[in-house]
């Protein structure tokens, strides 16, 4: 009994002890990711775009029979790179189609002004140059043009990144072979992979099903509604749905916010905000959870708290990357002894295993 007693508060702090080293080691794990951001970020968005087109190319010599397998790869890198061009050519075209508009956008925006002015009881009434002139554009120059400097450097990585990682992606069930010579290893190993490449893959097709359908939902209700620029708000609602969580929700608020500036009638721009809040809130609640079922297995408050900790670290890239990303640690995790009660707590069953037998 003496025994049990005096092993009791040693066993609480030794529990006590993990915690606080597990604690630390995910603030270091985390200030480490954000000191290396700018190395890290292409390469996760490169890595991101590999399993985009790995899994492209075995949907089409899967899916399309007598698809030659050779032709496989390198038609999924055209298709990918050809919707990354697509994307580039709709932004600069529709970016010109609103600096040609820019003056009929400010004279309505004035009459909103006034009127939202009157209603406030305010005497003066400012004009959208007089706020455009406060806010001193000028001012945040700088920190555009380095913005978009960076940007465009990562970009450059990411398709530099990519490049290598198909290039040597050939060697490496070879280098996988050396590195775990025990069958029962190996076998591990492969599960581990399997487990993450269904993961992410499956989160890149229920995404990319549920952006269509909202997308395209959304384009009929403002096609209908006669906004200018349909195809380009599409395109932003479908990219803004990759965000996990919050994503779609505040995509699907750009095309009412501009329907205030084309329409006169404010009907039109409420029609528009209810009627794409309620497309997103039925795909999204509905569709998208039977969609996923157990692929991901993902606690949802876990989803929101990765995306919240990714955006911190790495802004709107980890954003977009927050979900594969937690799914890639969770399967990490639940192998090994120490990390299966971390997985335990990420996933939604407690089983962090997707299904495979244990």
């Amino acid at each position: 009994m003496t025994l049990k007693r005096a092993m009791g508060p040693a066993t609480r702090e030794l529990s006590t002890v993990k915690a606080a080293v597990v604690v630390m080691a995910v603030i270091l794990t985390g200030f480490a990711f954000w000191a290396l951001r700018h190395i890290l970020t292409p390469f996760m968005l490169a890595v991101f775009l590999l399993l985009m087109v790995d899994g492209l190319a075995r949907v089409l010599q899967d899916r399309i029979k007598g698809f030659p397998k050779k032709a496989a790869l390198p038609t999924a890198i055209v298709l990918i790179v050809a919707l990354f061009a697509f994307a580039i050519w709709m932004i600069a075209d529709n970016a010109s189609d609103f600096l040609a508009q820019s003056h009929d956008y400010a004279a309505r925006l004035n009459i909103l002004l006034e009127q939202g002015s009157r209603k406030l009881g305010l005497a003066v009434t400012p004009t959208v140059d007089q706020l455009i002139h406060r806010l001193n554009p000028a001012s945040y120059a700088g920190k555009i043009a380095g913005a978009l400097k960076l940007t465009g450097e990562q970009a450059v990585f990411v398709l530099i990144y990519l490049g290598f990682l198909i290039a040597s992606r050939q060697g490496f069930a070879r280098k996988t072979a050396e590195l775990f010579n025990d069958p029962a290893e190996m076998a591990e190993a492969n599960r581990v992979f399997e487990r993450v490449r269904k993961g992410v893959e499956s989160y890149i097709w229920v995404q990319t099903i549920v952006g269509l359908i909202i997308g395209a939902a959304s384009a009929a209700l403002m096609y209908a509604m006669g906004l200018q620029h349909v195809l380009f708000w599409t395109f932003i609602i479908f990219l803004a749905n990759y965000i996990p969580a919050i994503g779609a929700a505040v995509g699907v608020l750009f095309p009412p916010v501009f329907a205030l500036v084309q329409f006169p009638e404010l009907w039109k721009p409420i029609t528009l905000l209810v009627g794409m809040e309620a497309i997103h809130f039925g795909v999204s609640h509905v569709l998208q959870p039977r969609m996923q079922g157990k692929n991901l297995n993902l606690d949802p408050l876990v989803v929101l708290l990765a995306l919240a900790f990714w955006g911190a670290i790495w802004g709107l890239t980890g954003a977009f990357l927050s979900t594969p990303l937690t799914v890639i640690a969770m399967a990490i995790l639940a192998e090994f002894k120490g990390g299966r009660p971390i997985a335990v707590l990420l996933s939604s069953d407690g089983k962090p295993y997707a299904g495979d037998a244990r």
